[in-house]
């Protein structure tokens, strides 16, 4: 859509959604005030805050602006014989125990145990139609930038910027630099936004987006759909960017249409209208730029310690580019010119905010159907939430995954960060749908290599690092 005023400069996205939500401007010596339209909350960035609250006898400035779920700490196996949750740690068990009465006192809407929409904290946003067009989201977890699917300014905040929302609905905030990540053209079959993902953070570096956000667009983006959305800008984060962000259409508003939260009757239709002018208008200017032909990206995974270190699955480990890199293989147990197919495998876990929405556990399953998991490998499939969990047994998925010798568990972070007893053992090959390689980050000493559902699949039949176009056509793939 054309700028409403032709005598207005052009602006991006970003601007349009930073000039809706400044409270005070920043200067060169302070940092502006942003309002927050949603704050979501969990476990275990929360409790800190909650104390200074009561401390300091404030109260939640806007209870009906704040989400609460259980995700990190909940354990993801079925509850024992008599309907208890077994937590791994008496701290997980507090952690939990502490949001659930600091919900009830603050008069908080907490989705907990007796939830049938609780789930991890980026899935259930979209869910339930609480993460909008034109928003400002924040949460006290590093992968809030999944919400800028919906062309929200959404990321993470610290455990005090948690405390300071929550009294007073805004946040100090420095505005981010604009970076236009354009892919054009058409992915090839077979090729995942989880692929796309990580082929960008491989071209623009680890640390090619810091200070900031994000705008995805092209043809490629416009054709990916909403889950595929979500994986993209999720994994923003892992470039260094503060946020990531898709400008909304028509996918966006079919996606949110009937959901709890979203407006209904002639609200909708002004919320549409007006989300329909959020898109960086003609000849906005960005700070940085970048194009990417869709072609050129194939089926990805990493093969180091950061999201940066990645290559196509075809393909030879690459030579170090530096000391840190060739650290990163001597942790991984991996050598520069080695093919990554045939590299032995020992866990598959297939979950995380990244990629346990039900196209993702689809993708698995229409690999493993009829196939086992290697005997050696040890297989988990999480899903994001409960209703992922509820459409994804109706469909008949959890029976093809335990068919296949994989566990089915209960919804959560699981071993994304190996904080509920989900975890690799040292020295163990993990292949994981999640967002973070970093040494020990699913188990201490364990490694880890990031990628698709479908090639996380693949390799839990072959027992080692393998391409799903062996096992599944790509039409499959895709249905």
């Amino acid at each position: 859509m054309s700028n409403p005023n032709p005598n207005a400069p052009a602006r991006t996205l970003l601007d349009k959604i930073w000039d809706n939500h400044a409270v005070r401007a920043e200067t060169a010596d302070a940092p502006g005030t942003l309002y927050v339209d949603l704050h979501l909350i969990h476990e275990v960035t929360t409790p800190q805050a909650f104390t200074e609250l009561r401390q300091r006898g404030l109260t939640v400035r806007c209870p009906e602006r704040v989400l609460a779920t259980l995700d990190h700490s909940t354990p993801t196996r079925k509850p024992d014989a008599q309907g208890r949750h077994v937590y791994a740690t008496p701290e997980a068990a507090e952690q939990v125990g502490t949001l659930e009465s600091n919900c009830a006192e603050f008069g908080i809407e907490l989705h907990g145990w007796d939830s049938a929409q609780r789930g991890i904290v980026h899935v259930i946003g979209p869910e339930l139609g609480a993460t909008q067009p034109g928003m400002t989201i924040v949460c006290g977890d590093s992968h809030t930038s999944t919400h800028g699917a919906f062309g929200a300014l959404a990321f993470g905040i610290g455990t005090t910027e948690v405390g300071h929302v929550l009294a007073t609905q805004c946040l100090l905030q420095r505005k981010p630099k604009s970076f236009s990540v354009q892919v054009d053209g058409r992915l090839r079959p077979g090729v995942s936004a989880k692929d796309l993902a990580l082929h960008i953070i491989g071209t623009i570096g680890f640390n090619g987006g810091t200070g900031h956000a994000l705008e995805f667009r092209g043809s490629a983006i416009e054709a990916l759909d909403m889950e595929q959305r979500m994986t993209l800008c999720n994994m923003s984060i892992e470039a260094g960017a503060r946020a990531g962000m898709i400008a909304p259409d028509q996918t966006t508003f079919d996606y949110l249409q009937g959901r709890e939260r979203a407006p209904q009757g002639e609200a909708w239709r002004k919320a549409v209208s007006q989300w329909r002018t959020l898109r960086s208008d003609p000849g906005a200017l960005f700070d940085r730029q970048v194009v990417i032909d869709a072609a050129d990206v194939g089926v990805t995974v990493s093969y180091g310690t950061h999201p940066g270190m990645v290559a196509g699955i075809q393909s030879n480990i690459p030579a170090a580019a530096d000391f840190q890199e060739q650290k990163a293989l001597q942790y991984m147990q991996l050598q520069a010119g080695q093919p990554l197919l045939g590299t032995k495998v020992d866990v598959v876990f297939i979950g995380s905010c990244t990629n346990s929405r039900l196209s993702d556990l689809r993708a698995a399953a229409a690999v493993l159907r009829g196939r086992q998991v290697a005997g050696h490998v040890r297989m988990l499939v999480v899903p994001g939430s409960v209703p992922v969990q509820k459409a994804a047994e109706a469909e008949g998925l959890h029976v093809v995954f335990q068919q296949a010798g994989a566990q089915w568990r209960e919804p959560g972070c699981s071993m994304c960060i190996a904080m509920n007893g989900d975890k690799a053992e040292p020295g163990e090959l993990v292949v994981s749908t999640s967002n973070r390689n970093f040494e020990g980050r699913q188990g201490q000493g364990a490694r880890t290599m990031l990628a698709s559902p479908a090639v996380a699949a693949a390799c839990a039949i072959a027992g080692c690092v393998a391409d799903p176009a062996d096992y599944i056509s790509h039409r499959e793939q895709a249905a």
